[in-house]
């Protein structure tokens, strides 16, 4: 019986160590459990911590990411645009490069026609020139020639010179009339018939005759002022190279201007005196020039 409650006793204290090695075990255990718990959710903890800041922070990179995505849109749409605009500018270019082909036509043959025109207008002005030193030489063989005639008359007389471009034989009334008449002297006569001989020479002149007066005033019963005066003077020199010395009369003008082209002042007797003249003027045939001025302006 002793053996018995030993035994019981024995194994009642195996079974208390026992409990109490595997109490302490798993206090341990559950120590060790709770403090790798506390660590994990201390970890988890800071990983959700972590978690929240990068989800703040996706959030707003996610807000930025749209407002660019929006900015982009907005620009892809003004590009979109802008090509549109310069698709139709490059429809119009073409357009209007298509018109410029034909008004660039249209201005060669202009231009074209332009410098024909020039070469033409240059031609009629080099023309021209040669014409007007044709005449110049032709003034000067006139002038020679008449002075030549002329010679033996009187210098206060006649005087031959060439004045704007044609030649100028201008007669003293003294020497043609006399004082307050329109007949012609006798010995004037002489230097009319040596003028037509020159003019004579020459058909492709015409003549030109001008009355002039001083400012004197005259009236008289066949005469009724300066104007009447120089007409008649100058008509009676006209008539006289026809009719005695056979100038035709399409070539010649006559004509009175009285006292208002003097060459001279009128203040002085002397003045006065070489006012009273004829002037006969030789010009180029005016329907010839006319002419040729309308030929060169075609």
């Amino acid at each position: 019986m002793k053996k018995i409650i030993l035994l019981a006793a024995s194994i009642a204290m195996m079974s208390s160590c026992v409990s109490k090695k595997k109490l302490a075990e798993a206090q341990a255990e559950y120590s060790a459990f709770k403090a790798s718990s506390e660590n994990s959710i201390a970890k988890v903890r800071t990983e959700l911590r972590d978690c929240e800041t990068s989800k703040i922070t996706l959030e707003s990179d996610l807000k930025n990411k749209a407002g660019e995505v929006e900015a982009k849109a907005k620009q892809v749409k003004a590009l979109e645009d802008q090509i549109d605009y310069l698709k139709k500018t490059n429809t119009n270019l073409l357009d209007r490069m298509s018109d410029l082909s034909i008004v660039s036509k249209a201005g060669a043959e202009s231009i074209k026609k332009s410098l024909e025109t020039l070469n033409d207008q240059s031609k009629y002005i080099k023309d021209l020139n040669s014409s007007v030193q044709r005449k110049d030489s032709l003034n000067l063989a006139l002038v020679m020639t008449l002075k030549r005639s002329l010679a033996d008359i009187n210098d206060e007389d006649v005087t031959v010179e060439v004045k704007k471009g044609v030649v100028y034989i201008s007669i003293s009334d003294k020497l043609l009339f006399q004082s307050g008449s329109a007949m012609i002297n006798s010995k004037a006569e002489v230097v009319l018939e040596k003028v037509s001989k020159v003019v004579n020479d020459h058909k492709e002149l015409d003549i030109l005759v001008e009355g002039h007066t001083d400012n004197v005033p005259i009236s008289t019963d066949c005469i009724k002022d300066n104007w009447d005066l120089s007409a008649k003077r100058a008509t009676s020199v006209v008539r006289l190279l026809q009719t005695k010395f056979g100038i035709s009369p399409e070539r010649m003008t006559a004509g009175g201007r009285s006292e208002y082209a003097p060459k001279d002042v009128n203040t002085a007797e002397a003045g006065r005196k070489n006012n009273r003249r004829t002037e006969i003027i030789v010009t180029p045939k005016l329907d010839q020039f006319f002419q040729m001025l309308a030929n060169g302006q075609k």
